[in-house]
């Protein structure tokens, strides 16, 4: 079965940007219930694992029509929820690097103008869902939104970073104050993972 991922932090190390309570439940919870959801869709199908989780969004075709939507967006939140995990840490986080660094700054001005656009798109999201910045198919990055467990791979995008904007990312913390929560976010932002992958795909 597909598992949780090892997070390189404690829950409490976060603290005060994000509190224990928050991730654990958020991790325990939230995360856990769509991974549950996911595993057991696939079981039902006797599904035998062979595909990373990443695969697995490719090949929902294999699997009868009915249960199509479902597990499409109980992965779309572990994927989601994996990338979320990456993109902060505790120790004040790492703004973007080499190759990843330079097309941001050729995009955006610079990394503080980028974050004014993220913050701008994250404010602007209706209902549940991420903000996340991504390598588009034509090699242009972007900042863009997706509804509550939608993934920017459906679109033929490559995910680099993302914030989770669903109430329960932030609600215990900052109560209806999203823009608190998205710039004491900036001060934990980590982009180690966004430019590992950037450099990966431009290769």
């Amino acid at each position: 079965m597909y598992q949780l991922p090892t997070l390189p932090y404690l829950f409490q190390d976060l603290e005060p940007y994000i509190d224990t309570h928050t991730m654990g439940l958020h991790y325990h919870k939230h995360e856990q219930n769509y991974l549950n959801q996911l595993n057991a869709l696939l079981q039902k199908n006797h599904y035998d694992y062979r595909y990373s989780l990443g695969e697995l969004l490719y090949h929902i075709n294999e699997f009868p029509i009915e249960d199509q939507e479902d597990i499409r967006y109980n992965l779309g939140g572990v994927l989601n929820h994996n990338l979320y995990w990456k993109s902060m840490n505790p120790k004040q986080g790492q703004k973007p690097m080499g190759a990843l660094k330079n097309h941001l700054e050729a995009t955006f001005g610079s990394y503080d103008q980028f974050w004014n656009v993220l913050k701008e798109h994250a404010m602007k999201l209706k209902g549940s869902g991420y903000t996340f910045l991504v390598l588009k198919n034509n090699g242009v990055l972007d900042v863009i939104n997706v509804a509550n467990q939608d993934t920017p791979l459906s679109l033929g995008y490559v995910p680099l970073f993302n914030i989770d904007m669903w109430e329960h990312a932030y609600y215990l913390n900052y109560k209806n104050e999203k823009g608190l929560y998205l710039d004491n976010f900036k001060m934990i932002a980590d982009f180690t993972n966004a430019s590992q992958i950037f450099n990966n795909v431009i290769k």
